[in-house]
């Protein structure tokens, strides 16, 4: 089973003339990519040991003539590579080549060390809400509504002409990819398993995680505390980050939890929302939120096998937003709004055409005080403002309010 991944799109063609990276977390399907779009080139995989061998073994100046163009997958394994293909593309013997890896701190290190100003870094993240939906194998897909809000336009002109409803037919497959996401997250291997065989792949991605990824980024004797900090981490995903009281609940120093929190952003495991920093109406909080990155092993490590919290359909809705501005390279921040006086927005995009407001709410129905803080912040932010969304898991899109608040189903934004 294959899904369209939008990120192909971008990747540029072989007969360019480029050095690419592709990274992000293990197991997104960075390699089957790869072999998709460039099944041109030679493949080699730097985690067996022999292929190792083999490549410490080619003398830099006939790099070149034995190896060429090709796609080398976990190449931060072997560094001596990165010099050879430096070398070999600087001499012009070499017009292209692919980088796979998903230990980022390793990559991205050897990475400014030998071919700074040289390679284009690309991420690939976890499945969309609309790869998910898509048929298998297809070749296009069109994007999601969801990128209309980074094009500069007022909001009224980007649902205008959208269908305020869908067919049972097709909104049963909208809902169906949403509930999916909502329970299982967008790891492409979970796609053909039974739900026993997903919650065990899960579990061992875990394992994998901790022994694989985790040791390449840091040398602990003992896993058990940073084991203990990564679930309570995952329970508290849609929440302020307060390093003092992780901390004291893992039984580490604040330290120690800062550094471990890093070590799960670099490995594509979190992301850290920051608080808009601008004083629109009053003294804003600085504190971060923290938001896990895959629904699927969030549930597996905070054990919410069960029924949807809010917290886990806003970090859905904000993993949507933040995969799609990334793959889509939009020239857009995402940032959350609260201030001292307790005016709270869920999310905030920064764009080069002003500031649109988002509301999550894991709900069907709305009520008016939903909209209250985007028309307060509306009215702050005047000509700056492109519009607002109530995003809710309700059927209709509709327009709420002036200026320019509109409701809009999660799974009709992301699809």
């Amino acid at each position: 089973m294959q899904k369209h991944r939008f990120l192909s799109t971008y990747l540029p063609p072989s007969s360019k003339r480029r050095l690419v990276v592709l990274t992000g977390a293990r197991q997104t399907g960075k390699t089957t990519l790869a072999k998709a779009k460039y099944p041109e080139l030679r493949y080699i995989n730097l985690d067996a040991p022999e292929n190792r061998e083999m490549l410490r073994k080619v003398a830099t100046p006939i790099w070149a003539k034995t190896i060429g163009n090709a796609v080398l997958d976990e190449a931060q394994k072997e560094p001596v590579v990165f010099e050879k293909i430096k070398y070999a593309y600087d001499e012009k013997g070499i017009s292209f080549s692919l980088i796979l890896g998903s230990s980022q701190i390793l990559l991205l290190k050897k990475i400014r060390e030998s071919l700074a100003g040289r390679a284009a870094i690309f991420e690939l993240w976890p499945l969309l809400m609309s790869e998910v939906h898509a048929e298998d194998y297809a070749k296009e897909v069109k994007p999601p509504l969801l990128d209309g809000l980074f094009s500069g336009r007022p909001f009224d002109k980007v649902f205008e002409n959208v269908l305020p409803l869908l067919l049972d037919i097709e909104d049963s497959r909208t809902r169906a990819a949403e509930d999916y996401m909502l329970q299982w997250g967008g790891m492409p291997a979970l796609l053909p398993l039974s739900d026993d065989e997903r919650w065990k792949w899960l579990q061992d991605y875990e394992y994998t995680y901790l022994e694989r990824d985790l040791s390449d980024l840091a040398r602990l004797d003992d896993l058990e505390p940073f084991t203990k900090f990564q679930r309570l981490s995952a329970l508290r995903s849609g929440r302020l980050l307060n390093y003092s009281e992780l901390a004291r609940d893992a039984s580490v120093s604040v330290d120690t939890a800062r550094r471990y929190l890093e070590y799960l952003r670099l490995s594509y495991q979190v992301v850290l929302l920051q608080p808009y920093y601008k004083n629109i109406t009053s003294s804003v909080i600085k504190t971060p939120k923290l938001y896990w990155l895959d629904i699927g092993i969030l549930r597996q490590l905070s054990r919410q096998r069960g029924e949807l919290s809010g917290e886990i359909y806003e970090t859905m809705v904000v993993n949507e937003i933040f995969k799609w501005i990334k793959t889509a390279q939009r020239n857009v921040e995402p940032y959350f709004y609260r201030t001292r006086s307790g005016l709270e927005l869920d999310l905030l995009l920064s764009t080069e055409k002003g500031l649109a407001g988002i509301e999550i709410k894991g709900r069907e129905t709305l009520v008016p005080s939903d909209i209250r803080p985007m028309k307060e912040l509306a009215s702050a932010l005047k000509e700056k403002w492109l519009g607002g969304l109530v995003i809710y898991k309700g059927d209709e899109i509709r327009k709420l309010s002036e200026p320019g608040i509109w409701a809009v189903p999660s799974r009709r934004l992301f699809i």
